[in-house]
């Protein structure tokens, strides 16, 4: 892995935002933390919203987050894909996977295709034209233009 965790971190942390207790997430599904959506698995299921999450509890979900997240590129753009990617593209794709899933980011086809030729800027433009840019496009505009700096 090239790219620097501590920073993906914080990134993470910026841009899902931290909650300390349970919430409904704008797709109607309990989460809590930063963006840890609540399954079965999960000790605080069928809990109601509003319950309290420790920081420790956040913390735990968060890495364990993380770390799928890191899997799931290996998954989606091959693992001696994505290992050589540059740090700087690594980055951007595990902020990208942690806020639309495997399922979702495996859709942008045309963005896919650019990342998998090492064309940021085509996969920048291509990323600007979904509508996941539009739904959020503070923080895609802002992984969009890192994307198109990319040497």
């Amino acid at each position: 892995m090239n790219f620097d965790i501590k920073r993906v971190r914080e990134q993470l942390y910026i841009d899902e935002g931290v909650e300390h207790s349970i919430y409904v997430d704008h797709l109607g599904y309990p989460t809590f933390g930063v963006g840890h959506l609540i399954t079965k698995t999960d000790p605080e299921y069928g809990e109601p919203v509003g319950t309290p999450i420790s920081q420790i509890r956040i913390d735990t979900a968060f890495d364990e987050d993380f770390e799928t997240m890191i899997r799931e590129c290996y998954h989606l753009y091959g693992a001696g894909i994505f290992h050589h990617l540059p740090g700087e593209v690594q980055e951007i794709l595990i902020n990208m996977m942690f806020n639309l899933g495997r399922p979702r980011l495996g859709k942008f086809v045309k963005f896919n295709q650019a990342i998998h030729g090492q064309n940021w800027k085509e996969a920048a433009k291509e990323g600007r034209d979904s509508r996941w840019y539009n739904q959020v496009t503070n923080r895609a505009e802002r992984l969009m233009s890192r994307l198109e700096e990319v040497e």
